[in-house]
């Protein structure tokens, strides 16, 4: 299988295996687990420049299996979800429309794209050369049903900010321009990353992804150097590189292919749940959906060591990475959200 990922452009391009990457191990199992389950909500990557970020992304491209799409459809709509307001599909029975099958959509969304690029427009072409007015999909038609991935996602612009909020928060895409009424189905993976040092997020848009991850530059001198004989070897080399990757992200694929088939059947029992309760109420987080997005994370996580019930173990391991952005600035603490995070761990263990 080769490599890719969805280019701003919409083409395929090859992109480095993801198990290639070295280190990052946080990182890369937040990818994996959003892949086992789009529900968690989207993954913040934040950290240093050249820590891997849009490498691990880009390469979790080529680890997601294919899904079938309706023959025909701009919207990659599901044959056996329909939806009644797609433009091009219009939903149809369930199951019985044509289908193909496609990879996992992995779009880009570079921040300089305008609101008719992201959302869609007006084709121009089909009006002044046949005088018909026609919807020319956007990016996020482009990654309904797939990630959505914006590189440096803390300088984005406000209003294409407010966009993805509305959208994020429906599952819809609704345009209203040039006598044309659209709306198309528009749920998707957010995956953003950036360096904290260039801006932060509105916390709007933060309180969207359900995972945050910190990555910094490896401090081993060993692992530093693999990590530059690998990227060296990629880049003399692709083809041969990615053969020899090639068997480990297979492993991968079939980890989250099995994970993704289990999902159903995980139980959370009332120890894990309570457990979640308990912590949130420590760390004052506020509403319900640091725990929502805790049993989510940790339901995944058993699913891909491949059992049907949560341990309190997985709601341990689950809580930097989904509380850490959801946590209340303390005056009087200097520590940061993980040290408080890990301190109330140990305290409830403690208890």
């Amino acid at each position: 299988m080769t490599f890719a990922y969805v280019s701003r452009t919409g083409t395929r391009n090859r992109a480095y295996p993801f198990s290639a990457i070295v280190g990052q191990e946080e990182m890369k199992r937040a990818l994996l687990l959003a892949a086992i389950d789009p529900t968690i909500g989207g993954i913040l990557v934040l950290g240093d420049r050249g820590t891997g970020k849009t490498t691990a992304v880009r390469g979790l491209a080529g680890l997601l299996p294919v899904i079938r799409a309706v023959e025909g459809c701009r919207f990659n709509c599901d044959p056996d979800r329909p939806s009644g307001t797609c433009p091009d599909c219009g939903g149809g029975a369930r199951g019985t429309a044509r289908y193909r099958r496609i990879p996992v959509p992995v779009v880009d969304l570079p921040l300089g794209a305008s609101e008719d690029r992201v959302v869609g427009a007006l084709d121009l072409e089909a009006a002044l050369v046949h005088g018909r007015k026609s919807f020319e999909p956007g990016l996020l038609a482009s990654a309904h049903r797939g990630f959505l991935y914006i590189d440096e996602v803390n300088l984005l612009e406000d209003h294409i900010v407010d966009l993805l909020l509305d959208v994020a928060a429906s599952g819809i895409n609704v345009v209203e321009r040039e006598g044309l009424s659209v709306r198309h189905d528009a749920r998707f993976v957010l995956v953003g990353s950036g360096n904290p040092e260039e801006g932060e997020l509105r916390p709007q848009l933060l309180d969207r992804f359900g995972i945050s991850v910190e990555v910094g530059s490896p401090s081993d001198i060993a692992e530093r150097i693999e990590v530059v004989r690998r990227r060296d070897a990629f880049e003399r080399d692709p083809q041969t590189f990615m053969e020899r990757f090639k068997r480990g992200d297979g492993r991968l694929r079939t980890r989250i292919r099995k994970a993704q088939a289990l999902l159903p059947e995980v139980e959370c029992p009332d120890a894990a749940l309570t457990f979640a309760s308990k912590l949130c109420l420590k760390l004052g987080v506020d509403g319900l959906r640091g725990e929502l997005t805790l049993l989510r994370v940790a339901r995944a996580t058993a699913a891909l060591a491949g059992r049907q019930h949560v341990e309190v173990a997985d709601m341990v391991a689950a809580a930097p990475g989904a509380l850490r952005h959801r946590l209340r600035r303390d005056p009087l603490d200097e520590s940061g959200s993980t040290a408080r995070i890990e301190r109330a761990l140990s305290e409830l263990s403690e208890g």
